[in-house]
């Protein structure tokens, strides 16, 4: 009995081993990547060779030619958003970087009040943060309309319309990337390198020339090049404050006006530009870099000593707090207005809930709500398995074109929506073996198809950042006691990737509730998302159910945050005692 009995559990263990050892063969990992590739191919790189075609479709390469050579609407619009991109570039570096060496440098009166505010704007959707300031500042604003009061001038007072109106929204909602890449440079930064330029004789100018910028340069060039590629992409900013002759607008134009081979030719052109920042970008990360020989040691901050600076510090530090909160409230305030009652006032004259009321009881107007969780819900759980599955790829399998994988996750990510969106129009008018032979333009489909192209680099990013951290080893023991690939995947790497994985699709999701650039370009009267009826009230002058709308959209992305803080904090510590469980 004991032969026979110890001999059966024996040919088990070989079996599993066996099997097991199918994830360690060469084939492995490319049958694993292959169905991966071709989801990429036929809804990211298809799409987007589809647009080219379609450009070329009647006139051959006359449209390119008209782009490039003309000096008409093309190349001005070319030149306006590259323009428009640098200008947010320098803006936000200006004021991220000092914001991020006046916090993590100095002491101050005031200085968690402004650090508590600081990231406010970054939390608006892109439609609702356009729509607030230019309730703020723009010639219908509050602020000129209130200063004009004030002062009893005929017109508006410190107004932004046009270009100034766009730079004012993306500085104010961009300059987040330089903050944070510029803060955690700071405080990696080992103080002992600066106090001995200080003692070497060097002075504040210098130090910042030779020293601090340096090692900044980096995570400035990554913030510069993410603030480039969501300036060109900006389209709500430029709708609002009437700038036309951008590439965003001009794809709206063009394709509104039916005419789809000049939309893809501006679509494709623009997403050469973008790709070729993304390609840049990673570049120069590879290429280059700054190490200190930090000893982990942070640097303190210093208490501002010159009385004037104490005592303007508690004021700045309020007014900077109003600033930054600003558009959360005109949004909330003009959400409890009653349609129609804002006019000529500086502000809303009359206020009710009826708003709130109507969205939630009325079945026409709570049904763009269903549709975008429902829409954003399906696109989200397809990030979840494909980015997953994508990130276990390039962090964990050895195959040839693993970085071209990586690429191509990232491009849709490069991508402005407005060419997402005439990508999926050039693919999906008709049916292909991507559609299963159905034309999806014109269906439920096609806005979650959107979302799933824009935001999967989102899942991916932060999958692949949370399986960064953890020991592959742990994995390698479960297979080696006779676990199966797939078990140890399933029960050891994805229960630790977890808290990463779902933080990566709360923002996924978020972005999707939020998603208007490539919505308003492909929905139906049955699959309107929230934005698109915001945008849609707006222009029927039904201003205060437009921002109920958007407060609800606030309101959920700031839970979000606030369930997905909680998560990166408490994530690492739950993995750590998960995997002593398990190893043990």
């Amino acid at each position: 009995m004991t032969a026979a009995s110890s001999a059966v559990p024996s040919r088990r263990v070989a079996l599993a081993r066996r099997l097991a050892g199918g994830a360690n063969a060469a084939w492995f990992p490319y049958l694993m990547v292959a169905p991966l590739v071709l989801i990429l191919w036929g809804y990211v790189v298809q799409p987007m060779l589809a647009t080219f075609v379609e450009s070329v479709s009647e006139d051959g390469v006359s449209n390119y030619t008209q782009f490039f050579t003309s000096a008409g609407v093309a190349r001005t619009s070319l030149i306006t958003s590259l323009a428009i991109s640098v200008a947010s570039v320098v803006l936000c570096g200006v004021v991220g970087v000092a914001m991020a060496f006046l916090l993590k440098r100095f002491s101050f009166p005031g200085r968690r009040l402004i650090e508590a505010f600081i990231l406010v704007p970054a939390a608006l959707p892109p439609l609702i943060g356009a729509i607030s300031f230019q309730l703020l500042y723009s010639e219908i604003g509050i602020l000129p309309r209130g200063l004009q009061h004030l002062f009893g001038t005929e017109s508006p007072v410190l107004a932004f319309d046009g270009i100034a109106g766009v730079l004012v929204v993306h500085t104010f909602t961009m300059y987040p990337f330089f903050y944070l890449a510029a803060s955690a440079a700071l405080a990696g930064l080992d103080p002992s390198i600066e106090e001995a330029a200080y003692n070497l004789g060097a002075g504040r100018v210098r130090v910042w020339r030779t020293v601090l910028l340096p090692m900044l340069t980096p995570a400035m060039v990554s913030a510069s090049l993410l603030v480039f590629m969501t300036s060109l992409a900006s389209y709500t900013a430029p709708l609002l404050f009437g700038v036309d002759q951008t590439m965003t607008m001009q794809i709206y134009i063009n394709r509104t006006n039916g005419d789809l081979p000049m939309a893809s030719t501006y679509a494709s052109a623009l997403g050469l530009v973008s790709i070729a920042f993304l390609l840049l970008m990673r570049w120069y990360e590879g290429r280059r870099s700054y190490l200190s020989q930090s000893k982990g040691i942070s640097a303190r901050r210093r208490e501002i000593s010159n009385p004037v600076g104490r005592w303007l510090a508690p004021v700045a530090s309020v007014l900077a707090a109003i600033v930054l909160l600003a558009p959360v409230a005109t949004i909330a305030l003009v959400a409890f207005s009653e349609d129609g009652s804002w006019t000529t006032e500086i502000i809303p004259s009359a206020y009710s809930v009826d708003n709130f009321v109507t969205i939630v009881s009325e079945p026409k107007a709570f049904q763009p709500i269903l549709n975008s969780l429902q829409m954003s819900l399906l696109a989200t759980a397809g990030c979840i398995v494909i980015g997953v599955l994508i990130a276990y790829a390039v962090r964990r399998l050895r195959f040839v074109g693993r970085s071209l994988l990586d690429i191509g996750v990232m491009i849709a990510w490069a991508l402005p929506g407005t060419v997402v969106a005439i990508n999926l129009i050039s693919a999906f008018s008709t049916g292909n073996s991507f559609s299963f032979g159905q034309a999806l333009i014109g269906t439920f489909w096609i806005l979650p198809l959107a979302y799933f192209v824009r935001f999967l680099p989102l899942v991916f990013r932060a999958s692949s950042a949370s399986l960064a951290l953890i020991d592959p080893s742990l994995e390698e023991a479960a297979r080696n006691l006779g676990a199966s690939w797939f078990r140890a995947f399933l029960n050891i790497t994805v229960r630790l990737m977890l808290p990463g994985v779902i933080v990566g699709a709360l923002l996924a999701f978020v972005h999707g509730v939020g998603e208007f650039v490539a919505s308003v370009l492909i929905y139906t009267s049955s699959t309107v998302p929230i934005s698109v009826a915001i945008n849609n009230r707006m222009y029927s002058f039904e201003i205060g159910t437009a921002a109920a709308y958007g407060m609800l959209q606030v309101v959920l992305i700031f839970v979000v945050m606030w369930f997905s803080s909680r998560l990166e904090n408490g994530g690492g510590r739950a993995a750590a005692r998960q995997a002593e469980q398990w190893t043990n």
